[in-house]
C-alpha cells in the first residue's frame, strides 16, 4: 500500500529535533527519518495516511518558521521508493544505468517518484544528503529507453526548483561497477 510521505529540511539541527517532537505529536504518523546530514542540516521524513500527514507537515511548518530550507508533501510515494532510501533494494542485474544528482534531499524524493510513476524503472538507491555536503541522487535501472524517460522526467520536476546537480545516463555498465551500484 502507498503512503503519504512528507519531509522538512532544515538550516538548523535543534529547530529539527524540536519539529520533530511536534510532528510526531500532531497526528498518527510513523517519523521513517530524523537525522542531521551535510552540513549541519537537519532533515525529517514522516509516512502515513495523507490526512495526518498533512496535519504533522503544517504543526511542523508551523514550529520550524524560517529555519525551513525545503520541504514536500507527495500523497502517494511510489512503493519503490522506501526501500531504495534504506538501501534495501533487490535488483539482480543491470541493464541500462540512470543517476541524478540534486541539492537538496526533498528534489531527490520527488525526482524517485517522478521516475518511478512515468517509467519502468527500477530504483536501486536514494542517498539523503550524507556525506555528500547537502546533495542527494537517485540511481536506478532498466532498458536505455525507460532511463532516458525517467531522467527526462525526473530532471523537468527538479528543474521546477532549480535543484538539478547533473543527470546520468551509462546505457551498460562495465562489471566492474555493479558492486559499487548494487
Amino acid at each position: 500500500m502507498n503512503q503519504a510521505i512528507a519531509l522538512l529540511e532544515f538550516r538548523s539541527v535543534a529547530k529539527g529535533i524540536e519539529v520533530s517532537d511536534a510532528m510526531a505529536k500532531a497526528a498518527f504518523i510513523k517519523i521513517r527519518f530524523s537525522q542531521p546530514v551535510c552540513p549541519g542540516k537537519f532533515v525529517v521524513i514522516v509516512t502515513g495516511e495523507v490526512g495526518p500527514v498533512r496535519s504533522a507537515l503544517e504543526a511542523g511548518e508551523v514550529v520550524g518558521g524560517t529555519a525551513i530550507l525545503d520541504q514536500l508533501l507527495i500523497p502517494n510515494l511510489h512503493e519503490d521508493v522506501f526501500p531504495a532510501m534504506a538501501g534495501i533494494t533487490d535488483v539482480q542485474d543491470l541493464d541500462a544505468v540512470g543517476i541524478v544528482e540534486t541539492f537538496s534531499v526533498a528534489s531527490s524524493i520527488i525526482a524517485a517518484d517522478v521516475a518511478c510513476k512515468t517509467s519502468d524503472v527500477k530504483l536501486i538507491e536514494v542517498r539523503l544528503a550524507k556525506g555528500l555536503g547537502g546533495k542527494a541522487y537517485i540511481i536506478f535501472t532498466g532498458t536505455i529507453e525507460d532511463c532516458q524517460s525517467a531522467i527526462e522526467t525526473s530532471c523537468a520536476e527538479v528543474r521546477k526548483t532549480g535543484m538539478l546537480v547533473e543527470k546520468v545516463l551509462i546505457p551498460k555498465p562495465h562489471k566492474d561497477i555493479f558492486d559499487f551500484i548494487l
